[in-house]
């Protein structure tokens, strides 16, 4: 509970609440009179103007000091010595006005603890002309006191996190002392004022203008412009600090040896380090420890990736690019330039035509790179620039540089990429024909996509590429490169400097937090494999011994043959063959028109007529659209009704005006046919009147406008326009079109009976019965739309004169019929079928062999679904358990680390060296304690909550 929140009295125990903010603001409200009061009682000094220290008369008061005391001038600079970036503000008799230390007559002394050097001699002219000072016009002088603007002999201008401050400085004269430029430059920056720069360029992306701006008017608030200009200086003063902190924290000022590739930066405390947070003996591998151990399993050590791209981070191009100063070129997370360029000369930008959807990246300059999948740390020297968009030559040379980091011994990698299932299909061999990319034939590549992206791949992406069916990788975390920010006005070195700064801060901030991350998966891990073990365990118990073991079977051989044949892992998808859909008759129609050189008016004919029946389709499901709007509808939902009319009627155009060359001279296209009836197959309880009073006030509603179909104009009037020959072409296309709707109808049914069986059914509470109704009347939706679209193909099919083959094949469509029955929903219930199933669940259905069903088939699924599902729980768990183990090892090695160094420091007495090693040993040892503690405490109640 926060500190100042209260509980509301009068109530009940029961009822007791924590008050809101604006409760608080309604307490408040009342007493903002004497709050205001308070504050102009503040501008006035105390009756007797008394210093606090002396007692004399008080002309100065502090605004940083607490209480804001006053004090005489003497006493003022004398308790600012060590303060000497405080702000005053001077009584004038009336008002207090703002004011500097430096008009107190402050002035700061180099050395010998603030007091003055005592061989102090006159240098203070040696440095004119070193550096541009501001020049001011008398004009733009102020005529009120206040911060000293104008240079004055022996002053410094040093910016701290207070503000801009022009001193009085006295340097050191003793004869050991540093050299006087060295002691007293132009300008100075307080480590405070860096500090708070680095942090809130992390925080809150403040660019160095805007936040020297800020202190410009925290300097004075009147005359921010005449504040002297340190901007550039910043720029430079704030890339200098970065790259020191950057060194001292990878302990760069315990070595004498320089950083090499991607030592400047932090990877994760979680992932599998060999050697690291891994302990492996000097002659054993990773290979024999899992050999040795029976009960680890094989992706025990495996490292996962995701790729990904952030076109936010752009940049300008250089002007100068040959004066550039690099302070740390491939050191940290972006990868060194020189290699890389010669990486992209030399490689060939491959566009491959995609067998899935189109995967366009933006022609923008961004940047791309690798992290850990669970847990989202860059990896170090990994990060790359774009140059024209995100590009396969791009994205293999971060990969191949991420899997060469600490790595060694590791096997087996999964790698996590937009569009993996299209870019890893040559990915070794764009490796093997490259001088500048490497990656070790021992390493086993799993191409996944996240599940984000993967639905809007083909379906078949989503078996094949969904971590839900790669073994060994658990539940993963998703995006993580839209968080990195760069400003664009700044040179190519400053930009890849703000990167990697901003990366390490992110891989520590993740470091510090792991063990509160490990400790939330471990919670989910419990929960989720609790539940789906249950869901798995009610589907595993309906189903037979023999199709359990072959499906397992199946399984496994879909697993072991996914990297060859990414369609194996097609296993987990509805393996049925129906009839002949539209798509594939209308392919047979065109072959055959094409074979017997058909005449130009009929070559597209059975394109045209499928696209009519596609739009046909599109008109039913607008209809229901409507209806089920009704007139409670809202603006935004009339004006995307109106907008798929739009469409619609576009589309209708088109079509009518391709019938007068496939109907020829008979046919007029300002014929008025009625309207188009259809027989909606829902359950929805909409007011018809409703649905007549939204139709109604669109006049010549696309929706309901009779297209030119040989069905729709009849059989007597195609023989008139000597279009006789459409005819069976329709009929054959309508046979598809109908063996499509009911093939979606079995499909949507049986998902429906499996959900009534596993998740309403089994639903404990109003919340899981809210949400499992809600994925039922989703499918219900899907079930009406089908029935409707087929009642409505059988209605033309009956116009144009089918035999009694079609007659006895395709029936007319119940509501009863629609509702699903035991022999849907238990795979035990088979034999009695035909007494319980409707007649379009046997239509032309290749069930692979007598003892197969449609309910079998989507049992076998829903059951390999599941068991993915549990599998990947109870992966999740061991993955966990292991990480606990890898982050504690990974702190306990970096406080030995720094121990080391410090106890070295100490041999060659280095103080400070030694202090700061101590420092980081003790925050690592912390770290590991607080860790290891709290994984014992949560495992060990979760074992005796097993236990109950």
């Amino acid at each position: 509970m926060h500190p100042g929140a209260k509980i509301s009295q009068g109530r009940s125990k029961g009822q007791q609440r924590i008050q809101s903010q604006n409760d608080y603001l309604r307490q408040w409200l009342p007493r903002q009179q004497s709050y205001l009061h308070h504050l102009l009682d503040r501008e006035a000094p105390p009756e007797d103007r008394r210093c606090i220290v002396c007692e004399q008369d008080g002309v100065y008061k502090c605004q940083d000091c607490l209480g804001e005391p006053l004090y005489c001038t003497g006493c003022c600079r004398s308790q600012h010595h060590h303060n000497p970036f405080h702000w005053i503000s001077q009584w004038n008799g009336q008002f207090f006005e703002q004011s500097c230390l430096a008009q107190a007559g402050l002035v700061i002394h180099l050395g010998h603890d603030g007091k003055q050097c005592p061989a102090l001699a006159d240098r203070w002219d040696l440095f004119e002309g070193d550096e541009h000072e501001d020049q001011l016009e008398p004009e733009d002088l102020p005529f009120v006191s206040g911060p000293e603007f104008q240079p004055k002999e022996n002053t410094m201008v040093i910016i701290d996190k207070s503000g801009v401050h022009r001193l009085e400085i006295r340097c050191c004269d003793c004869p050991n002392a540093l050299s006087p430029d060295i002691q007293m430059p132009k300008t100075a920056f307080t480590f405070r004022v860096l500090d708070d720069f680095l942090l809130d360029n992390l925080e809150c992306g403040t660019s160095a203008m805007n936040y020297y701006s800020k202190l410009r008017r925290m300097t004075s608030s009147m005359f921010p412009h005449l504040v002297p200009d340190r901007y550039r200086e910043l720029m430079r003063v704030a890339r200098q600090w970065r790259q020191l902190k950057t060194m001292k924290w990878h302990g760069f000022g315990h070595r004498s040896d320089i950083p090499s590739t991607g030592e400047l930066a932090l990877f994760c405390p979680a992932c599998p380090q060999p050697g690291i947070n891994v302990l492996v003996a000097g002659d054993e591998s990773l290979d024999d420890d899992l050999s040795d151990d029976k009960n680890s399993p094989s992706w025990k050590y495996t490292r996962s990736f995701v790729m990904d791209g952030n076109f936010k981070a752009e940049h300008l191009h250089p002007i100068k690019p040959f004066d550039e100063v690099w302070l740390s070129d491939g050191l940290g997370f972006m990868v060194g330039k020189d290699r890389y360029k010669m990486h992209l000369a030399e490689a060939a930008d491959m566009v491959e035509k995609s067998s899935c959807n189109n995967h366009r990246a933006l022609e923008s300059t961004g940047i791309g790179g690798v992290a850990c999948a669970r847990h989202g740390c860059f990896v170090p020297h990994s990060m790359v620039d774009f140059q024209k968009g995100e590009r396969q030559m791009n994205m293999d040379y971060a990969l191949c540089e991420a899997a060469r980091h600490n790595m060694e011994g590791i096997s087996r990698a999964i790698t996590f990429y937009d569009i993996n299932c299209q870019y890893n299909k040559h990915f070794r061999a764009r490796v093997d024909a490259s001088r500048f990319l490497e990656m070790t034939q021992d390493l086993t590549i799993i191409p996944g996509i996240g599940l984000w992206h993967v639905h809007g791949h083909q379906d078949s992406c989503y078996v094949r590429y969904a971590s839900n069916f790669i073994d060994g990788i658990g539940r993963i975390d998703g995006e993580i490169m839209e968080t990195l920010w760069a400003p664009r006005g700044m040179s190519s070195p400053h930009r890849q400097e703000c990167l990697d700064y901003q990366m390490n801060d992110s891989n520590f901030r993740k470091m510090i937090r792991m063990k509160r991350t490990l400790c939330r998966k471990y919670k989910l891990a419990m929960n989720g494999i609790t539940e789906s073990g249950k869901a798995f365990d009610r589907l595993d118990e309906a189903a037979p011994a023999h199709l359990k073991t072959e499906w397992s079977a199946r399984e496994r051989r879909a697993q072991s043959s996914r990297l060859n044949d990414p369609e194996a892992m097609d296993e987990y998808e509805i393996n049925i063959k129906k009839a002949p859909s539209r798509k594939e008759i209308e392919l047979r129609l065109l072959e055959e028109g094409s074979a017997r050189n058909a005449v130009p008016s009929r070559r597209s004919v059975a394109t045209w007529i499928s696209t009519g029946l596609a739009i046909e389709e599109a008109q039913i499901a607008l209809l229901i659209e409507v209806r089920r709007m009704g007139k409670r509808s809202t603006e935004t939902q009339r004006l995307d009704i109106a907008r798929q009319r739009d469409r619609l009627q576009g589309q209708i155009d088109g079509f009518t005006q391709s019938a007068l060359t496939h109907l020829r001279e008979g046919f007029d296209a300002d014929d008025d046919p009625d309207d188009l009836n259809v027989d909606i197959l829902d359950d929805l309880d909409d007011d018809p009147a409703d649905f007549s009073k939204t139709s109604d006030a669109w006049t010549n509603s696309p929706e309901l406008t009779v297209i030119p179909l040989p069905s729709n104009l009849g059989v007597d009037r195609c023989r008139h326009c000597m279009a006789e020959d459409l005819i069976p072409l329709e009929m054959s296309l309508r046979e598809g079109q109908a063996n499509d709707t009911l093939h979606n109808l079995r499909i949507h049914l049986c998902n429906k009976a499996v959900l009534f069986r596993t998740a309403v059914r089994q639903a404990k509470s109003q919340a899981l019965k809210t949400r499992a109704w809600s994925q039922v009347t989703s499918v219900q939706q899907a079930v009406s739309l089908h029935a409707s679209i087929y009642t409505k193909t059988r209605k033309q099919m009956m116009k144009l004169e089918p035999g009694q083959d079609q007659l006895q094949k395709f029936k007319p469509l119940l509501h009863e019929q629609l509702k699903i029955s035991t022999a849907v929903g238990d795979p035990n219930a088979r034999g009695q079928r035909n007494e319980s199933l409707a007649w379009f669940w046997s239509v032309e259905v290749d069930l692979g062999g007598p003892d197969q069903s449609w309910n079998e088939e989507f049992y076998r699924v829903h059951w390999l679904r599941a068991k993915a599902l549990r599998d990947r729980w109870k992966e999740e768990m061991t993955l966990v358990q292991l990480e606990m183990d890898w982050t504690c090892h990974y702190f306990s090695w970096r406080a030995t680390q720094w121990g080391d160094r410090m106890r070295e420091s100490l041999e060659k007495r280095l103080p400070g060296h030694a202090c700061y090693s101590g420092r980081q040993s003790q925050m690592y040892s912390l770290l590991a304690q607080d860790a290891q503690a709290a994984f014992q405490d949560l495992q060990s109640v979760s074992i005796e909550t097993g236990d109950e």
